[in-house]
């Protein structure tokens, strides 16, 4: 039995502010998909857009390179955040993030309980439930 639902979502760290606002348009103007929610300003800004089958967060954390890609973390759906941290750790793998609530800080908020690993490529997964 899995404990993974699917791909959640997938990150994207923006360079600086006026990427991530480039980031929105293209995929909300230019593809059609829309912000399921969006929190802070400037460089702390945020927001989840909808793919009709999970998420694409964006940050506009700033300061960021692109030589090897975009993509910050792969985040997994689960119900339980936890027990996917158990079974990383019994195999051996690093875990960088205990398991934690978090309320996002959007409009509507959004609570969530989520978890982070670095999987054998070298590649962060978040595991992440929405509460």
């Amino acid at each position: 039995m899995s404990l993974i639902k699917g791909i959640h979502h997938a990150a994207i760290k923006c360079s600086c502010p006026a990427e991530f606002k480039e980031v929105l348009h293209f995929y909300t103007e230019v593809l059609g998909l829309t912000v399921l929610r969006s929190w802070g300003e400037g460089s702390k800004a945020g927001a989840m857009i909808d793919t009709g089958c999970g998420v694409i967060e964006v940050f506009a954390a700033g300061n960021v390179s692109h030589a090897t890609g975009s993509i910050h973390h792969l985040a997994l759906a689960t119900d339980d955040p936890d027990a996917c941290i158990a079974a990383v750790r019994q195999a051996g793998y690093t875990i960088t993030v205990e398991p934690k609530d978090v309320v996002i800080a959007s409009e509507p908020p959004f609570p969530i309980r989520v978890a982070f690993a670095i999987g054998p490529c070298g590649e962060e997964i978040e595991f992440f439930h929405e509460k």
